[in-house]
């Protein structure tokens, strides 16, 4: 009996122990397990990473801004064109009070950042289209910033990241030159190249297509139409000029053909974009005379005086194109600017033939590798000569590329330019399918 004793209780004290064993051995899997759960882990959100515990926080909704400026919910986090909204996107802890630790914002990289959470924060995210100025935006893609000394030569290499510049007298101006893909831009319906960063800062634009061709590079489509220059040419010299007087080289009493188009074309269509739209900087039509011909002896300009005007022999013979206009009185403003002729009813002009060259055109020679090459004859600002007395011409650029000059009275494409403020704000990356896009003028 006394060892049946025994062996009962040798039984109970076995069960005990293995009973113990076991809760022993299932608390430390259960730790391990639980563990394994509460390593700290790094995820890509966009192009940025987070440290977090699993269920540390929850994105409860993300909203994004839509065209109308409205916010629409959507199911995944949006990638490039779009930043957090600061003061609308917050955390909570009890789904009540704002968490004042946390912070989510989108850095200087684009990326989204999320700092300062806690356990059981719950996150409301609200995007916005990242909107930013033209000019920084533009300097900010620049990989390589360059001086142009030889102009003799055509540029046709692609240049994209790549912007040249120049200083004037009355500043630091930047352009665009060679075949870039990054100098897009849409605008009240219409694209646009990027021709420079004017001296005042606004953005010089040169038409390229409208909402129903989309952005296009060459043919009719990169131009509103075709006009003579003036509809006259005969034995006068004041019919170079975008707005002429008989009798007086630089006069302004009568509008050139083609400002008349293109006042009508900026009246249906960007005036009521015109908040928009630089009233500081101009357009230059040089007519000053050349000193460099016996012919014009820096003085004629009048009546059928066989003379030369200054761009003819810079871009034909010199190979020097200028960005200052030579007389004020030839730098066409509107009434509210501070410099050139105060005569403009809208701020719109042509490009001029030093722009072409200074792009990479030079004069006669052929360029379809150049981003002002759109295979069609359109004319520039810039009056050439009165030949033997009788035929006003005017530079205009030919289907092969470069800038040549012919009869005002052709009928040539009317490619508009226009000089956007300084101070727009903008999305877009200023590719072709990207391109940048003026906020609230779209």
């Amino acid at each position: 009996m006394k060892f049946e004793v025994l062996k009962r209780n040798h039984l109970k004290r076995n069960i005990l122990i293995g009973v113990v064993a076991i809760f022993i051995i299932s608390a430390i899997i259960f730790n391990l397990s639980s563990a394994k759960y509460r390593v700290r882990n790094s995820v890509p959100i966009i192009h940025s990473e987070i440290n977090y515990i699993p269920y540390d926080f929850k994105i409860m909704a993300m909203y994004q801004e839509n065209d109308t400026g409205e916010y629409t919910e959507i199911e995944s986090m949006p990638s490039n064109g779009y930043i957090i909204n600061e003061e609308m996107s917050y955390c909570t802890l009890d789904n009540v009070n704002k968490d004042e630790s946390a912070r989510v914002y989108t850095d200087d990289k684009g990326q989204h950042v999320f700092s300062g959470l806690k356990k059981s924060s719950k996150c409301y995210l609200y995007f916005d289209k990242d909107q930013k100025n033209l000019n920084d935006e533009i300097l900010a893609k620049i990989t390589t910033q360059s001086i142009r000394t030889d102009f003799s030569t055509i540029v046709n290499a692609t240049t994209t990241g790549v912007i040249y510049y120049a200083d004037t007298d009355t500043g630091r101006t930047y352009y665009f030159a060679g075949a870039p893909t990054d100098n897009w831009v849409y605008f009240a319906g219409f694209y646009w190249r990027i021709i420079r960063i004017n001296e005042d800062g606004s953005i010089r634009l040169i038409y390229s297509g409208d909402s129903s061709s989309g952005p296009v590079e060459t043919g009719e489509a990169t131009q509103i139409g075709k006009s003579a220059f003036n509809s006259e040419y005969l034995r006068n010299n004041m019919y170079v000029g975008y707005m002429y007087q008989d009798g007086k080289v630089h006069g302004l009493q009568n509008d050139s053909t083609i400002k008349t188009v293109l006042d009508k074309w900026y009246q249906n269509n960007l005036l009521i974009y015109s908040q928009y739209i630089s009233t500081k900087a101009g357009f230059c039509g040089d007519r000053e005379p050349s000193i460099s011909l016996t012919t014009s002896n820096g003085k004629g300009g009048t009546g059928s005086t066989t003379t030369y005007y200054g761009a003819s022999i810079r871009l034909n013979t010199n190979k020097a194109p200028s960005f200052k206009c030579k007389n004020e009185s030839d730098l066409y403003t509107v009434v509210s600017s501070n410099q050139g002729n105060k005569a403009l009813t809208y701020p719109i002009g042509l490009i001029t033939a030093d722009e072409v060259s200074f792009a990479g055109g030079v004069f006669y020679s052929s360029n379809s590798e150049y981003y002002l090459y759109t295979n069609q004859y359109y004319w520039t600002m810039t009056p050439y000569n009165l030949y033997d007395g009788i035929r006003a011409t005017a530079f205009y650029v030919f289907p092969e590329g470069g800038p040549y000059f012919n009869n005002v009275d052709s009928a040539y494409g009317v490619r508009p330019v226009i000089n956007l403020s300084e101070n727009v704000t903008i999305t877009g990356s200023g590719t072709s399918t990207d391109p940048y896009t003026v906020v609230g003028a779209s």
